[in-house]
């Protein structure tokens, strides 16, 4: 059936096949045929966890349009991004101890072909990723996998972090803003391997955000292994002057 795009205070049975959809995903919402402020949170929910068909962050605004309806219908797409270095293979030099040893760490996960698994921020890797922060499956595993990946640099203990282990891309940063460790956009700042590269989602203001590790720097190209930008650990590039989103970078010593 054609779908319709619908808004909080809809009702009806394409109201209700969305409900149905969300509960499906893990979003919980009553199954009312009534788009109420708790299927309107459950949409943006979503939305801020899933991508449209051209691998794209969904539009966090609680409208379910034709790109909302896809995700909804379809698994994560993966992204399939050219790349001019070899995301399998450590940098021969750059970054600190501490950040290389972070840096294998994401890319053992990387060959070990770590994804979700079952739907979305679902699968053993995920629940590997984010049991130390005291999160189950479902939950956003960006920074949990850059946690995992420097506690395995501290040989596998969490209380040997030089930094609490955490599933918030934006407390993260914060820890390194707290240590000193953090370089500012705009800051002149070039990053190193083993480095956090830290993005904002939906408002600047706001609490969501993105946080992947430098893998390297090449003729002003950004190259970084992520999670969660996709179903699986896998490797990004971007032009470094142009960032968008950027809230900054954190170097560990």
């Amino acid at each position: 059936m054609t779908v319709e795009t619908l808004h909080k205070g809809d009702q009806g049975s394409q109201v209700r096949q969305l409900q149905k959809l969300l509960v499906q995903r893990g979003y919980p919402a009553d199954i009312n045929g009534a788009f109420d402020t708790k299927t309107w949170q459950a949409a943006r929910a979503f939305q801020t966890q899933n991508l449209d068909q051209h691998g794209q962050p969904l539009v966090v605004d609680g409208v379910v349009g034709p790109l909302t309806w896809w995700s909804l219908q379809n698994p994560k797409p993966f992204i399939r991004t050219p790349t001019a270095v070899d995301y399998s293979v450590l940098p021969a030099r750059g970054g600190s101890k501490r950040g290389r040893a972070a840096l294998a760490a994401a890319i053992g996960e990387l060959k070990a072909n770590a994804r979700e698994i079952g739907g979305d921020n679902r699968g053993a890797f995920v629940r590997k990723y984010l049991a130390p922060a005291g999160l189950d499956e479902g939950n956003s595993w960006c920074a949990g996998f850059v946690s995992f990946c420097f506690m395995q640099a501290a040989g596998g203990d969490r209380k040997a972090m030089p930094f609490a282990y955490t599933a918030s891309a934006r407390t993260l940063l914060a820890e390194f803003k707290d240590n000193g460790w953090a370089s500012a956009p705009g800051s002149g700042y070039t990053p190193v391997p083993g480095d956090i590269v830290v993005w904002w989602r939906v408002s600047l203001a706001g609490w969501l955000g993105h946080v992947g590790l430098v893998h390297s720097v090449q003729d002003g190209m950004l190259y970084t292994i992520e999670g969660n930008h996709s179903p699986r650990v896998q490797g990004f590039s971007y032009v470094l002057s142009r960032m968008d989103k950027l809230l900054g970078f954190g170097h560990l010593p």
